[in-house]
């Protein structure tokens, strides 16, 4: 049902996305998780576009905020104005089902934690009352490289609150060859049509709860995120809420592959983006030119992998 599902939804979204087909699986995995995604590359590699094709396969409510130094938390939130002798609350953007945070390392930390209850909890508060946001609701931000000019690192609580962190990546030529051609004309966005909907979603995000976890599998998972905290390169390893995100996620792969159990390479091709950006590595590492993906790939290497027989 749900490997049904991921072949008519990723082939409407690659009417729009050309040599994304990684990506592609990775960000419905987190959907489907219930989790959120950060998507991290250099402009023009089409982090927008992803997103609004998403949205629109699955027919969901799409809404999309510009991250600026002067946006404040209200403006995402909302806020009580006085109207009619009485308070009434204007919803901001975060009343969605699919909020995409557009540069988001372009506002202050203040405005970036605004997304924190939404993420965490599904509400928000405002003046004290809390509000329930729409079902489902699902953050994709995207991120330019904190190396680049105007921006502001994420703080690693809000870093935390994404499942995955998924990188696009430039084209291969020949991918490149076909994108030209398809945009010669009207762009493909404006064609594309819903294969899915709210309450089929729901149901699945359900259904990939019952994806079944070995103890061997748990016990990988484990071993893998506490491999992390003994690592020399790392100040700051993986915590228990990462090993939680890699265990879903390994899950929701495995139903996007049609199975009903997880088996390691599940985890496996979970690791990195799950893992990477919940690891801070020593300064002299850094500098050295150490990155948490060589610090996961080493845990890979290191930690016995359970035998697929036990599933």
């Amino acid at each position: 049902m749900i490997a049904d599902w991921y072949a008519r939804v990723r082939a409407n979204i690659e009417k729009v996305m050309v040599g994304q087909e990684r990506t592609i699986e990775l960000l419905l995995a987190g959907l489907l998780a219930g989790g959120h995604v950060l998507l991290e590359d250099v402009p023009g590699t089409g982090k927008t576009m992803l997103a609004r094709s998403l949205a629109a396969s699955l027919g969901l409510e799409f809404k999309r905020v510009q991250f600026t130094p002067d946006l404040l938390p209200s403006d995402l939130t909302g806020v009580n104005v006085w109207q009619g002798g009485d308070f009434r609350f204007v919803p901001g953007p975060v009343f969605t089902q699919v909020l995409l945070a557009d540069e988001i390392n372009r506002a202050t930390p203040k405005t970036q934690s605004a997304l924190l209850e939404a993420m965490a909890e599904g509400q928000v508060t405002v003046d004290g009352e809390t509000r329930p946001l729409t079902q489902p609701f699902f953050v994709i931000a995207t991120q330019n490289p904190i190396e680049m000019d105007g921006t502001f690192p994420l703080p690693e609580a809000q870093l935390d609150r994404f499942l995955l962190r998924l990188r696009l990546g430039y084209p291969s030529e020949e991918q490149e060859v076909e994108l030209l051609g398809r945009m010669r004309g009207e762009h493909p966005i404006t064609e594309l049509r819903a294969v899915s909907d709210a309450a089929e979603l729901k149901g699945l995000q359900h259904a990939v709860l019952a994806v079944r976890v070995e103890p061997e599998l748990a016990d990988y998972v484990a071993r893998l995120v506490r491999a992390t905290r003994g690592e020399r390169d790392v100040a700051l390893g993986a915590s228990p809420r990462a090993g939680l995100a890699l265990q879903r996620t390994a899950m929701a792969l495995a139903a996007l592959a049609g199975r009903e159990y997880v088996i390691p390479d599940d985890v496996k091709r979970a690791a990195g983006p799950v893992l990477e950006h919940r690891l801070i590595l020593r300064a002299e590492e850094r500098l050295e030119g150490t990155t948490a993906a060589d610090v996961i790939n080493r845990v890979l290497k290191a930690v016995p992998v359970p035998s697929e027989e036990i599933v």
